[in-house]
């Protein structure tokens, strides 16, 4: 085989490899509800790998075919990371501290259609806000744009939800009613 056509081919082979491998964990992590799509992933995945590593060992002397691996599986991160940044599975609760100890914030974000659970705390510098929000990761980055316009100096913190139950989230969410401002 032409050797620059071999390169190429270990190259694609690792990229689609490492994407599918990417892919597969996201689906797993999301849940059970995706845990027979991640299993048939994960035997594309070992065939696909077992293709590319065994193109590389038969031919092992050839350093270009080790770096073009190396290189693809580098590639492969950042597609999969794009794929997941594209289909964006799942929820994600995000806290917010406002300095500020009145329920503006929250009355603004409840006006917008988010879920908004809010209660007093205390924080380095006296009273303050704390709100709790769920949104679709879709739109995530939405959220935190809509927070740094309403309230510049709150502090945010976000984390992947994975198992939802009742309340707002169920009757209105999921219902698709959040407005879209």
């Amino acid at each position: 085989m032409n050797p620059i056509v071999l390169v190429i081919i270990i190259f694609l082979i690792s990229i689609v490899y490492v994407t599918l491998s990417t892919v597969r964990m996201i689906l797993m992590m999301k849940g059970y509800r995706y845990r027979y799509l991640s299993a048939g992933l994960s035997i594309i995945e070992v065939i696909i790998n077992i293709l590319g590593l065994g193109l590389v060992l038969e031919n092992i002397s050839e350093i270009q075919n080790l770096i073009s691996y190396a290189v693809g599986f580098g590639a492969g991160v950042i597609v999969g990371s794009m794929i997941e940044d594209k289909i964006s599975l799942g929820y994600v609760t995000a806290t917010v501290v406002s300095p500020e100890n009145s329920d503006h914030l929250s009355k603004q974000l409840r006006e917008r259609g988010y879920g908004v659970t809010d209660w007093e705390t205390n924080g380095h510098e006296g009273p303050r806000r704390s709100l709790q929000i769920l949104t679709p990761k879709k739109r995530e980055l939405k959220l935190y744009q809509t927070i740094k316009e309403l309230e510049p100096q709150a502090f945010v913190v976000a984390n992947d939800s994975k198992t939802i139950h009742g309340g707002f989230w169920i009757r209105t969410v999921r219902g698709r009613t959040m407005s879209h401002r």
